[in-house]
This record gives C-alpha cells, structure tokens and sequence, in this order.
C-alpha cells in the first residue's frame, strides 16, 4: 500500500492531488520553491520540503532536488500532476532507481509516446488512424521539401520530440517551405533538444477530441469517453467538455476503441489520454491519432463529473498494483460537464499577469465545482502558468451546464491582477460555441471580438472598490513610491469583479 505520497507540483493540482490522498487515509508531501513558500498547497500538505530558489529549473525541475525530497520526507511514491516533470522518462526512471513508485506509465512507455513519430508508428500498426504524413531520414532541407510535395499542400512541418504547437510551422506554398523547415528545426532544437521534424497533411477546421484511458498492471484497459477541446488558444486549451457535442454514436464508439487500441499497443500504465483530431461531420466523419499525453490532464475533473469516479484515486490504485476495480460496462455518463481555465492574464494583449490576489472569491453555486490553489492575498509568481483555478459546471444537459457555467463567472471576485473572465464570458456567449460548431483555430480567428468586451461602468467601479475596503484590513503604507507596482495605478483592469466582465 501507498502510504505517504510526494507531490511533484504546485498550485491547483497539488491541492487536487492532496483531497483525494486526505480521503484516503494516505499522507501527503508538498515540494516548494522560495516563491511559494506561503503557496495554499505548502500549508495544505502533511508535509513540506523546499527544492530550491524561484526559477523552475532549480526546483520544481530540478530531478535531484524532487528526489532527495522524497527520500528525506519518507515519502514511498511520487505523483507528478500535470507539467514540469509529468511526462519526464528520466524522472520517472529517477524514482524507480530510488525505490519510490512513479504514480504514472514506465519510463519506456513515457519515451515510445514521447516521440511523436514513434508513436505515430506504433499506434498505426495497431490499426490507429494517424494523419498522412512522411519522416525523412534524411534530415535536409531538400527531403523535407520532398516530403511536402509527396504529402501535399497544405502541409504542416513538425517537431518529432515536440508539443504544444512548438516547433510547427504550417506551410501553404512551395515557396514557404525553406524558411519553415529552417523555423520549425531552431525552435525544436531549443524547446527539446533535438531537431528531427516531420511532415503532416494540413487538416482544415479540425475538432480536437481526446479520450481518457485507465490501464492497470494487469492487463486490463477501460476508457471513460471523450471531451472536447476545441477552443483552443496558441495550442492551448481554454474550454473543454464532454461528453463531445455534434459527436454520432458510430464515430463516438470508433474513437474510443481505437483509444484503447492505442493504449493496448504500447502496454500502458495508469491514466493517460490518447488524442484525435476530427475531420468532417455526422457518422462520416473521419479521426486521426494526434498524440498520446502520459499522465492526468488538466481537464480530467469534467470526467470525473460525468463519470462520478475519482481519478487520482483510481491513478494510486494502479500505481499500487491494484487491479482497476470496473469493466468497461460498468462506466456510463450522466449529464454534461464543461470546464474553463481562470488565469491570471492581460486577454486583450494575450500575456501573463502577476502580483498579489487582494481579494479572491470563488463563486458557490449547485453543480459548480472549483479547483484552485490561490486564495486572498496569494501571490501570483512570475515564474511559472498563471492558472488561478478551474471552474468545472455539470448539469442534466449541455445547455444546463453552460448556463451554470455562466452564473458562476459572473459571481467569481478576483481583485489584484489582471485576469481572464470577460474572455470566458464572451466565449461562452458566443452563437456557435453554444452551438458546438468550434474548432481548434476558432478563437485565433475571431479573437477581436472576444477580448474587446467594454470597460466596467465608473460607478459600478467606485462602488465595489468602497465595498471591498469597507471590509479588507488596512494594508501597510509602502515606504516610498519604488516599493508600489506600476500595476496597482491602473485600477479599472486591477480590480476584475466578474459581474461586470459577463456584460
């Protein structure tokens, strides 16, 4: 049995990682840099052991300091929640050699799925659909300009090792594709360390569809359906929810077998998520294999909603050779779920934000969950994603839970730093995301009309500045103006209540 676990992470998904450990009798390990040394899930943890300085590289990266945590807080398993060493082969090879239980796949697994052309490979001939497309061995411009006229145009340039949009170029003429190949190879080279690139037929207007997958030690692999996660931002998700919308039943049953085809092939452990993108509508609609993302998702609590089952629970089962305690007949879906991402950023200039939360409350409605790890008067570091919380709403239907969704938005409080919710607010609004008719470039292509949402009215300003005074302690006068944020003189972005960004 896992009894002590250490959390690999920070913010909302240590704090996640902790409820299901509490509720298990399992005892809980936080890892902080100096940033967060105050941070919600530093005082939330049985535990806390400091990794090093702000810079991740030297923390929350860093092998050797998230090790020599584990062993000095007797820590006998290891979760990595989502980024920073999540899907790191080397981390998880790291603490199996230090006798601790990687609460993920094998390291070997990690690094098959890792290489987007291996992966491509593997799950092919498994009967996987992939996207046409060619790898070169040889690696000069030259073949990599073959490689589009053979797959077509237009064409998308690719990072073998990538991710995250990182090292893609999409190129739509001839005449595009040199300047492309030598882009997409510097970008890979400094993003990954390795420049090999491929080259994929451009897929127009793609849904993103992705499902999640469970696999025990045992042998046995189960699904729990898709979600969709087409609004996307600079390949990023912003709004996912399941179960997907304008999805047949046919394509629905199609693309979570060829999931647990994919997950069967490579002998896969834990939870992990395969991801297609969709091509066309109704039961004619065509899927591809994107990638394989070897750990739990962001997005894996719209799940959980319409599933009901606990994943990190059912993750250190696993992780503690259990086998999985479902059949694929016993999971079905009730209801909707959609979540969106709250952060901390300026919408209108697509850029991070930081500073202190001078107030922060979360709105408390039925069917609303929150995932969060600020409360008032954290700090938001530069250092690191600028993610508040996620705001996950489920109801009886889809229009129940967007219309939940948009309740809650508009009762978030959020004074301090800039943030997103007038960009979510006028996403969900949106004809034809209420709709379901999205797809992945949908927000680049109408961005004006999400992030020019007018300002708040002065007196509905003046008022909610007078009402959060009226009740915040008096904070200390600052020695001299040095000591003030340039930020702080800007108060109608500062102080961000909700209420006004739905209008």
């Amino acid at each position: 049995m896992i009894r002590r676990v250490l959390i690999a992470n920070r913010g909302e998904i240590a704090c996640r990682i902790m409820r299901t450990c509490r509720a298990m009798g399992v005892e809980t390990v936080a890892v902080f840099s100096e940033a967060d040394a105050d941070a919600p899930h530093v005082k939330m943890a049985d535990q806390a052991m400091p990794i090093g300085p702000p810079p991740a590289l030297q923390s929350y990266l860093s092998i050797p300091n998230v090790i020599g945590a584990a062993r000095s807080s007797g820590a006998d398993a290891v979760h990595p929640g989502y980024g920073f060493l999540s899907e790191n082969a080397d981390f998880a090879e790291a603490c199996q050699m230090a006798g601790l239980v990687f609460i993920g796949p094998p390291a070997g697994v990690m690094r098959r799925m890792g290489s987007k052309t291996g992966a491509r490979e593997v799950v092919g001939k498994a009967g996987v659909p992939v996207v046409p497309g060619s790898t070169p061995r040889a690696q000069t411009a030259d073949a990599l300009a073959a490689a589009v006229r053979d797959v077509g145009l237009p064409a998308l340039i690719k990072a073998a090792a990538g991710g995250g949009g990182k090292g893609m170029r999409v190129v739509r003429t001839e005449a595009e594709v040199a300047d492309a190949v030598g882009a997409a190879r510097r970008e890979a080279e400094r993003s990954f360390a390795n420049g090999a690139l491929y080259v994929e037929r451009l897929i127009d207007r793609p849904r993103h569809i992705e499902v999640q997958i469970l696999a025990d030690t045992h042998g046995h692999v189960i699904h729990l359906f898709e979600r969709d996660c087409s609004l996307q931002r600079r390949h990023q998700k912003v709004i996912e929810e399941t179960p997907a919308p304008r999805l047949a039943p046919a394509v629905r049953e199609r693309i979570t077998a060829a999931a647990v085809a994919a997950a069967k092939a490579v002998k896969y452990v834990n939870a992990g998520t395969v991801e297609f993108l969709l091509e066309g509508e109704g039961e004619e609609a065509q899927f591809y294999f994107l990638e394989m993302n070897t750990r739990l998702q962001v997005e894996h609590p719209i799940t959980e909603a319409v599933t009901g089952l606990d994943l990190v629970r059912l993750q250190l089962q696993i992780a503690a050779r259990e086998p999985l305690p479902l059949q694929q007949s016993d999971i079905t879906v009730t209801g909707h779920a959609v979540e969106c991402r709250v952060y901390a950023e300026d919408s209108r200039r697509l850029l991070p934000q930081a500073g202190t939360l001078l107030h922060y409350r979360e709105p408390d409605r039925p069917g609303i969950r929150i995932d969060s790890g600020v409360t008032g008067g954290t700090s938001v570091p530069v250092h690191y994603d600028p993610l508040l919380a996620k705001v996950i709403a489920h109801g009886p239907t889809r229009e129940d839970a967007f219309t939940k969704m948009r309740e809650a938005l508009r009762d978030y409080e959020i004074l301090g730093v800039r943030h997103n919710l007038a960009f979510l607010n006028a996403l969900l609004a949106d004809p034809d995301v209420q709709a379901g008719r999205t797809y992945t470039r949908f927000i680049e292509d109408r961005l004006p009309s999400f992030t020019s949402a007018p300002p708040p009215a002065v007196a509905e300003a003046a008022a909610t500045v007078a009402a959060f005074l009226s009740v915040a302690p008096a904070a200390p006068v600052a020695a001299s103006d040095d000591e003030i944020p340039a930020s702080a003189f800007d108060p109608w972005d500062q102080i961000g209540v909700g209420n006004w960004n739905a209008r």
